[in-house]
């Protein structure tokens, strides 16, 4: 990527996990530990470092400026040489050097190291203080089980092909192998293994294998698969199935407000099919009558095939390293199943061709039952067959940070009549059909984030951040957190359905976001405006009626302080009493006041908060 397209991102989705933009007049730790946490991260291909850059901390949304470097050759010939002797071994950076509105910057590009190099840490301070991981935006001190990922990354067998401490081949239980062959015959009677002896199958599934001693001991996918609950319990103590009923769409942490929760713990065979059943068991169901039959038909609120798909999924690609259940969390209008573990795989390439396994014995064992679709494709079955039954697209999200993966699904007929007659109330907005989904889906779930967008609309990461931008300056979402954390929330007013007698119409050009905010056209109230301007001291109020919608940008601003110096002002109040676009007022009034010194906000520590307000300095 060039400087100019990593601006281009900082200032739309601010700092991300691959992305770090820093001042860096001169090399420093802090440069430095970002380039390790780059080098170590698994899974994360690397990152850049944009320097010569700053963020306006007080700006209203992620805005990067320019400041440039005094002696670029000097810097880069510093960071090649500590990269290459600081650390434990050489790291070698990609170091370029650009120029942007006349001022220098430099271009950092830093490899993913590979496996068997990691961890890659600082020599003088050691293990595990010295070493660094990336977790979202933010570089963090490596703890001992960050270093056991990376020393078990070094090993060509996986974590499930690996002994389970502390078990004997009587720790299996007899009835999970029949249920095994008996689910593989279904698949394949003639598969040539069901004439095989327990011990010479498991062994062909590399479910059991000699330890040092010479004696037979199961392997971590022999019990997962065939253990005894005893011994899941004992080796395996959070390796269960928690099924929680929520009242309501949000989740209760109080305990005061009591939900049921059935914990399930067996073989994984069993354990699917027990977990399927609870599902099925608690569900909304519809019916349906074909003709010519005599029978109603129940049908769950989400397809079977969907459900038998999301758990197999979530404890096929689970990581069993840690010490987490899989919850599946029943809403009153979703399903949620949380397990711990994030894809390897991008979340932009979910549902492609192609699976990579983190629990390879696992899945092959899940794959030969036909109970795992083939070649990755369980994402992409469930996104159509949800489609098929007029659903809410499911929504997934991979948390690196928490070491988490998620998957929704919503019980809601996406666009019926209903949700129809709903977006008619905002028929104004001239929304397009990709942000009808998200305020659908934002009204469902009760936020939304640019993967979030991304995984409904099918556009990439720039396009989602303006899209959302756009939902935001409309007055329907409010943008909480900044950077590669930023995500919306619904405003009262969409969720009172209902909207303003003159609500703000959104652009329909991406670009008029940053550039053309004055060729938007709004109605403002006027009731509303002789009601603000009550409260103007006469010579102001004089000044305000002087100005037209051309007057010159510095007039206006001089105006704005001295309306902010008398009480502070609000975006939608300034807006209103100068007959401009709110846009218009923060980008070429209050961005410039704050920069200047010239006007604070009231409450800094939430630069989006809906009712911040500005009082001149």
């Amino acid at each position: 990527m060039t400087a100019l397209e990593l601006l281009e991102s900082l200032n739309l989705l601010g700092e991300q996990e691959r992305l770090e933009a820093k001042r860096a007049s001169e090399s420093g730790k802090s440069v430095l530990e970002t380039v390790c946490a780059f080098a170590n991260e698994p899974g994360l291909g690397g990152g850049w470092l944009l320097l010569g850059v700053v963020r306006e901390e007080q700006s209203l949304s992620p805005a990067y400026v320019v400041e440039g470097i005094g002696q670029p050759e000097k810097l880069g010939a510093e960071i090649a040489t500590q990269c290459r002797n600081t650390f434990n071994q050489p790291l070698r950076v990609d170091i370029s050097t650009e120029a942007i509105n006349g001022k220098t910057v430099m271009v950092v590009h830093v490899p993913e190291a590979q496996p068997h190099d990691k961890p890659v840490f600082f020599r003088a301070q050691g293990l595990p203080k010295g070493a660094f991981r990336r977790i979202g935006s933010t570089d963090q001190h490596c703890t001992d089980d960050d270093l056991a990922v990376f020393y078990q990354g070094r090993k060509q067998e996986s974590f499930d092909a690996s002994f389970a401490a502390d078990t004997t081949l009587d720790d299996l239980l007899p009835e999970a192998i029949s249920d095994y062959r008996q689910s593989r015959a279904e698949a394949n009677p003639d598969a040539e293994e069901l004439r095989w002896t327990d011990e010479d199958l498991l062994q062909s599934l590399d479910c059991m294998r000699r330890n040092p001693q010479g004696a037979w001991q199961p392997t971590v996918a022999g019990l997962m698969l065939f253990g005894k609950p005893v011994a899941l319990r004992r080796c395996f103590p959070m390796m269960r199935v928690d099924y929680i009923r929520v009242p309501g769409r949000d989740w209760v942490p109080q305990p005061d407000r009591r939900f049921d929760t059935i914990d399930l713990r067996d073989p994984l065979l069993r354990l699917i099919r027990r977990a399927q059943a609870a599902i099925l068991d608690d569900l909304p169901k519809g019916f349906a009558l074909e003709e010519g039959d005599l029978q109603r038909q129940d049908k769950p609120a989400i397809p079977l095939r969907v459900i038998r798909e999301a758990l197999v999924n979530a404890l096929m690609h689970r990581s069993y390293r840690s010490h987490s259940p899989v919850q599946i969390i029943r809403y009153a209008n979703r399903l949620e199943i949380r397990n711990p573990g994030f894809s390897l795989k991008s979340q932009d390439h979910l549902g492609d061709p192609g699976s990579q396994l983190r629990n390879p014995r696992i899945a092959a064992a899940l794959y030969d039952t036909r109970l795992a679709e083939t070649k990755g494709s369980g994402i992409r079955v469930m996104r159509e067959s949800m489609e098929q039954a007029g659903l809410t697209p499911p929504l997934f999200e991979s948390d690196r940070g928490n070491d988490q993966f998620v998957a929704r699904y919503f019980f809601h007929h996406f666009l019926g009549a209903e949700d129809v007659a709903w977006l008619a109330q905002f028929k104004d907005l001239q929304l397009s059909d990709d942000e009808a989904k998200a305020l659908i889906v934002v009204r469902e779930a009760g936020a939304i984030n640019n993967g979030t967008y991304r995984e409904l609309t099918k556009v990439d990461t720039l396009g989602a951040s303006q899209a959302l931008r756009r939902l935001r300056d409309a007055g329907l979402l409010v943008q909480k957190g900044r950077g590669s954390a930023t995500y919306y929330v619904p405003t009262e007013r969409l969720l009172d359905e209902g909207l303003s007698s003159n609500p703000q119409p959104l652009s329909s050009n991406p670009s008029e976001l940053s550039t053309n905010f004055a060729s938007v056209s709004t109605k403002f109230d006027e009731t509303l405006r002789s009601k603000l301007l009550e409260g103007v001291s006469g010579v102001l109020a004089a000044r305000i009626g002087a100005i037209g919608l051309r007057h010159p940008p510095q007039d206006v601003r001089d105006l704005v302080q001295a309306l902010c110096a008398e009480r502070p002002w609000r975006v939608d109040e300034l807006s209103t009493v100068l007959r401009r676009n709110p846009e218009v007022v923060r980008q070429n009034y209050l961005r410039p006041l704050m920069r200047e010194g010239r006007l604070t906000m009231t409450n800094p520590k939430e630069p989006n908060d809906p009712q911040q307000a500005y009082r001149a300095v």
